[in-house]
Formats: structure tokens, sequence, C-alpha cells
């Protein structure tokens, strides 16, 4: 255990590995306190002008100088890992800028903004485990930082990324699970992209699968009948997207076939028709960057924080 900011001096902060998932810097985090080493959560709390991650961006740094995360774009990430060694040895958490308003001139954010990160030494990995418990059972979290008292504790349910008086509050959601429907090349084309951007994929489930607020649902079908139970299950849940191939004249089809079937105007124009970020696009793998990036357009809309600068 760090005992004194001189000991510091002794060690050079090096990437564990690359990664900007939180729930990988969390596990990171808590595998290090479960390992008798003290840990720093480094948050990114305050935003200036431009940046390159989104507020509640965050890093873990073990007292070996093993760190993982980002809380910008690689560019500070080094000299936040120091200032969290130093945190450490003190054991008194601290705010550091970069950037615009900072007093280290010799570093400087290629967005051209500032940022603050708060830096947290952990005193229990119980707050982390709740966050991973509820994450890997499918349930939002979040985790409440309360300054003056320097203090970490985990908060069930849906709550926004920003400050509070003296709170900041982070958001923790499920990962992106997506689901496609569709015996096509469109669907096994999809399902390559969406599992090389990183999200849990299934493709062709033998049965509908529950579907909650962080799933997309994707129906690639040609055959227009065949995608109806999978619709109306998902309109009857709360997937943060649903998406379904086929020209205007197609969905209209569609359209008229819900509403013989009950479903009201609001329900029906939940559904994202023709499918994708950009219209006609004729092969697979075309339409499957443009039906994925238009899920994680979605999904960012779905995340974005409450955008609060200092303090409270």
């Amino acid at each position: 255990m760090l005992q004194h900011a001189a000991l510091t001096e002794q060690i050079i902060p090096e990437q564990a590995f690359a990664t900007d998932d939180s729930v990988a810097v969390l596990r990171f985090a808590a595998e290090g306190l479960n390992a008798g080493m003290a840990v720093a959560l480094v948050t990114l709390v305050e935003i200036r002008g431009g940046a390159a991650r989104p507020l509640g961006a965050q890093m873990a740094v073990r007292e070996d100088g093993l760190y993982c995360g980002y809380v910008s774009g690689g560019c500070v990430e080094s000299a936040a890992a120091y200032e969290a060694l130093e945190t450490l040895a003190s054991g008194k958490d601290r705010q550091v800028k970069y950037g615009e308003g900072s007093p280290w001139f010799d570093i400087v954010l290629p967005c051209g903004g500032g940022i603050t990160l708060n830096i947290h030494k952990l005193r229990s990995v119980q707050p982390l485990l709740a966050v991973l418990n509820s994450l890997a059972q499918r349930k939002p979290v979040g985790l409440r930082y309360h300054a003056p008292s320097e203090s970490l504790h985990s908060v069930p349910g849906t709550t926004r990324t920003g400050w509070k008086d003296d709170l900041f509050e982070q958001s923790y959601r499920p990962s992106v699970r997506i689901l496609i429907y569709g015996g096509s090349v469109e669907a096994q084309a999809t399902a390559r992209v969406a599992q090389a951007a990183g999200y849990e994929v299934q493709c062709n489930p033998r049965r509908v699968e529950r579907m909650d607020a962080d799933t997309a649902v994707i129906l690639l079908w040609h055959d227009g009948h065949k995608e109806l139970p999978v619709l109306e299950a998902a309109l009857t849940a709360a997937p943060f997207y649903i998406g379904a191939l086929g020209s205007r004249r197609t969905h209209q089809r569609r359209v008229e076939k819900l509403f013989e079937l009950g479903w009201k105007e609001s329900d029906i124009a939940r559904i994202k028709a023709p499918i994708g970020i950009f219209p006609q696009a004729r092969d697979a793998n075309t339409l499957a960057l443009s039906v994925v990036a238009d899920v994680a357009a979605a999904r960012l809309h779905q995340e974005e924080p409450i955008k609060i600068n200092g303090l409270g």
C-alpha cells in the first residue's frame, strides 16, 4: 500500500489494456481492490467546450501504476494516472482541470475545450460490485459520489449523469442487445457488423426473446407475414429501437395491417421503416452499416447526459 506521495516518483503509470467500456473499468477496479491494492476511480465530471469523451467517462488506476479507461482522447490519461497515484498516496480526493481553464499549459486538448476530473480513492469494493451485479441482471444502476464526504454509493434504478448540488451521479445501463430476425443475407451481414461494433447479438433466435429498454429489434424479413409476431412483441415491450426492412410502400401495408390489429398510431410510429440511416441501400453490407449506425445513433440519444458544469 502506498504510504507517501514520494513513492509515486518510483512508479510510472502504464496502460493495462485499452478500453472505454465502463463495465471493464469497474471490473478492473474491483479486482484490484479484492487483491488488496489501493485503487482510484477517475471520473470526467465537467466539460468546457468540446471533449472527446462524454460526461461520466472513467478510468481506474491501481497503486502499481496500471490503469485502464479513457477520460479524453488519450492525451491526458497518463497525466491523470499520475494524479491518481498522488491521490492514493495522500488519501485525499482531488479534482484536476485540463485544457481550457487549467493551470497546466503543456497539456492542450485537441478539441480545444477543457475538462475537470474527479479522482476518488475507493474505500470499498461494494458499490462497484453492486453496479456490476445489476448490469449482469440487465438492470440500470448508478454510482453517487458525495464530494464533501468523499464517499461513493450505488444507486438502484435509472439515474442521469451529472451534478446535483454536491452530488455527482453516474448512470450505467446494461449493454446493448441486438435481436436480428430474418433468414436473409442482410440479417447475416448485420449480425457481423453489430458484433464487430461490440454489441451483444442474437441472430434468428428460435423464439421471441425478452425485450427491455436496452434492446434493439431489427426485422430483416422479405416475407412480411413472418415478422408480425415479433413486431407485436416489440410494440408491447419497450426496446429503444425497432427497425423493419422494406420500402415506403411495404411499410404502408405494414401500418395498415397493424391498424387492423388494433395498434395505435403512436405505437406504430415507433417503427423505423425504411430501416437505416440512409435510404436505398441495395447490398447487404451497406444495409448492415446503415442499420447498425442507426441503432448507435438511437442509443446515443437515449444515453445523452445532463450537461451541468461546476459543482452545482
